[in-house]
C-alpha cells in the first residue's frame, strides 16, 4: 500500500537565511530537520512526500531542499495560498495571516486522489493514507514507524474515520529556553483519544511539576501525559471532510476578524465530539526536537550529533 508524508511548510519565510529556523542547519552536512524526517520516514516504508509550501518560495526550496530528496523518494509540491478558497467565498479586506493548517492539508486532496482516480475510482478511500507533520519538528524514528503500521494494518476503529496521533510524553517534549504549547491529550482505556486541549505557557516547575495556562489543564496536568505534535495519521475521507467543513468554518468566521484558523487540534476534537471519529493515540517514547526559540538551534544541532555519535544516521545522511 502507498503511504505519503505530508510536510506542512507554507510557513516558511520567502527569504531563506539564518533567521529563518526550518531551514536551519543542522547536521554536519548542511541537513535541516526535514532531511532527517524523511529518512525516518521512508525507512518506515513511507514512498512519498508531499510539501505543502506557498508559490512564492517554490524555486528556492526545491533548491534548498527538494532536488536533493527527489533522489531518495518520490516528491509532489502542493500549494497554500491565502485566496485558495472555496466558491462563494473571498478573503475578508486587510487579511494576511494563512488559514491555519487545515487548509494547509486540504491542499494535498487533489494529489492524494489522483492516482486512485486513475487506477480504480470505486476504490479510492483507504488506498493513499498519509502522515501530516511540521517542517520544523524533529518527531525521532519510532513515531514514523508506529503510524506508518497502523495505516497499512486497515484497522477499522468503528467510527466514519480512522485516524492515529503520535502520542509523545509530555516531559520529552519541553524547551529549556521558555515556554511551549502542545495538544495535551486524554487517553482513554482502549488508547483512543477522548480530548485535546490547546494548551499554552507549558513548562517545567523548579518542583518537578509541570506548569501551564489554563486553569483547569493545570488541575491534572503530569510530565507523563501524552501529548499531540501535529502529527496525524489518516486516510483520504478525511480529506473530504476537510472540504465540506472548511466551509462551514468561513461561514463562521464574524466579520472583522482577520486572525481566525483552521487548525487540525480543533477539527479533530470536534470530530470526537460528534462522534464521528476514533483516533488511536500511538505512545512514542522518542524526544521531540525543534526550535521553537533561537536559542534552542544548538541544543538541537548537539541532540543530532549525539545521534550521529550512536550510529543512529550516518555523518552524511543521503551519502
Amino acid at each position: 500500500m502507498d503511504t505519503t508524508l505530508i510536510i506542512m511548510a507554507a510557513g516558511i519565510g520567502s527569504r531563506y537565511g539564518a533567521g529563518i529556523k526550518q531551514l536551519a542547519k543542522m547536521g554536519p552536512n548542511g541537513e535541516i530537520i526535514m532531511d532527517y524526517s524523511i529518512r525516518d520516514a521512508k525507512e518506515a516504508g513511507f514512498n512519498k512526500v508531499v510539501f505543502i509550501i506557498r508559490k512564492d518560495i517554490f524555486e528556492e526550496f526545491e533548491e534548498i531542499i527538494g532536488n536533493r530528496i527527489k533522489d531518495q523518494i518520490d516528491v509532489e509540491y502542493v500549494f497554500q495560498e491565502l485566496d485558495d478558497l472555496p466558491e462563494g467565498f473571498e478573503v475578508p479586506e486587510g487579511r494576511t495571516k494563512p488559514w491555519g493548517t487545515g487548509q494547509a492539508v486540504l491542499a494535498c486532496k487533489e494529489v492524494l486522489h489522483e492516482p486512485f482516480a486513475v487506477i480504480n475510482a470505486d476504490d479510492y478511500y483507504g488506498k493513499e493514507p498519509f502522515v501530516i507533520i511540521n517542517a520544523d519538528d524533529y518527531y525521532g524514528k519510532e513515531a514514523f514507524v508506529k503510524l506508518h503500521d497502523f495505516l497499512v494494518s486497515g484497522e477499522d476503529l468503528g467510527r466514519e474515520f480512522t485516524m492515529g496521533m503520535a502520542g509523545f510524553i509530555l516531559k520529552n517534549t519541553l524547551s529549556d529556553n521558555g515556554t511551549v504549547t502542545r495538544g495535551v491529550s486524554v487517553v482513554d482505556e482502549n488508547g483512543l483519544l477522548s480530548q485535546v486541549h490547546e494548551t499554552t505557557g507549558i513548562m517545567m516547575g523548579e518542583d518537578g511539576k509541570i506548569k501551564c495556562d489554563l486553569p483547569n489543564v493545570q488541575e491534572w496536568i503530569s510530565p507523563e501525559d501524552k501529548v499531540s505534535m501535529n502529527m496525524w495519521a489518516a486516510y483520504p475521507e478525511f480529506l473530504e471532510f476537510l472540504a465540506e467543513d472548511f466551509k462551514t468554518f468561513l461561514s463562521e468566521v464574524e466579520e472583522g476578524d482577520l486572525k481566525k484558523e483552521y487548525l487540525l487540534p480543533n477539527i479533530v476534537d470536534k470530530l470526537l465530539k460528534e462522534g464521528r471519529a476514533n483516533v488511536k493515540v500511538l505512545e512514542t517514547q522518542d524526544r521531540w526536537f525543534g526550535v521553537t526559540y533561537q536559542e534552542d538551534k544548538e541544543a538541537v544541532q548537539k541532540a543530532f550529533a549525539g545521534l550521529i555519535k550512536e550510529g543512529v544516521y550516518p555523518a552524511n545522511l543521503w551519502g
